[in-house]
């Protein structure tokens, strides 16, 4: 049975900074028993991450469209798991405003993180929280879920402009604040193939480099990126290829 104490000791067993940027994507069923369940889990990365910047993704697209366009930025479920879907309604947290691809942050510079997604028609803007991430040379937190999970690489593609990713239409859809106010985000979505079901092909590649490691969380197995090396990496792979993440072939030696 898993602990707060025992899961924090494998955050520093991991390596990741405790005041600097950590995303976590998660499969909460990966992690086995924890004392406490979710929370607990929830409670450990809080605390480990007292002096930094905690965030979780707390996307909508499955459920935010044409048809059901109102994202109610406090009541709004995410569609990525309990953890996040748990976090979201933590004291202190800040959710984003996209009616998509929202994140909710806890701790330092939380509000400047997270206020301005909106502001873009795209899911995963530079300007957005998750280029904010390639800024602040934040740790990707993989736990029990592997690349096709990496919101991040859809940024990547996005701000090397790969063709084919993204609408050229907009969908008119509106984010709610708690007290009724709409704000209009005309937003462009994600389109053509899976393309994130084929982001497994770099999983070496990215190890190789250094720019991400395995461990263990609980009993999941986890990847720890770095931001910043996964984008450089990623970035001149698509640029010798752009259609990298077209197949679910191997990448040739």
């Amino acid at each position: 049975m898993h602990t707060k104490e025992s899961l924090i000791k494998q955050l520093e067993q991991l390596g990741i900074d405790g005041k600097g940027t950590l995303l976590i994507h998660s499969s909460m069923k990966s992690i086995g028993p924890v004392e406490g369940g979710a929370d607990t889990v929830l409670d450990a990365f809080t605390a480990y991450m007292k002096e930094g910047l905690l965030v979780l993704p707390t996307h909508t697209w499955s459920r935010i469209n044409a048809d059901h366009p109102r994202f109610y930025v406090d009541r709004t479920p995410s569609n990525v798991g309990i953890l996040p879907e748990l976090f979201r309604q933590r004291p202190g947290v800040v959710r984003s405003l996209h009616p998509t691809h929202s994140v909710a942050a806890l701790g330092r510079d939380a509000v400047a993180f997270t206020n301005d997604d909106h502001h873009f028609d795209t899911p995963c803007a530079r300007g957005s929280a998750w280029g904010k991430l390639l800024d602040r040379r934040a740790t990707i937190l993989l736990v029990g879920v592997d690349l096709r999970r990496n919101t991040f690489i859809h940024g990547v593609e996005e701000w090397a402009d790969i063709p084919g990713r993204l609408t050229d239409d907009h969908e008119m859809l509106y984010t709610v604040l708690p007290d009724g106010t709409e704000i209009p985000v005309p937003s462009r979505r994600h389109c053509g193939l899976s393309w994130s079901e084929h982001f497994w092909k770099v999983d070496e590649v990215l190890e190789k480099t250094g720019a991400m490691h395995r461990g263990q969380f609980g009993d999941a197995s986890v990847r720890v990126c770095d931001a910043a090396m996964v984008a450089k990496v990623i970035t001149e792979m698509l640029k010798r290829n752009p259609d990298l993440f077209s197949d679910n072939l191997p990448l040739e030696d």
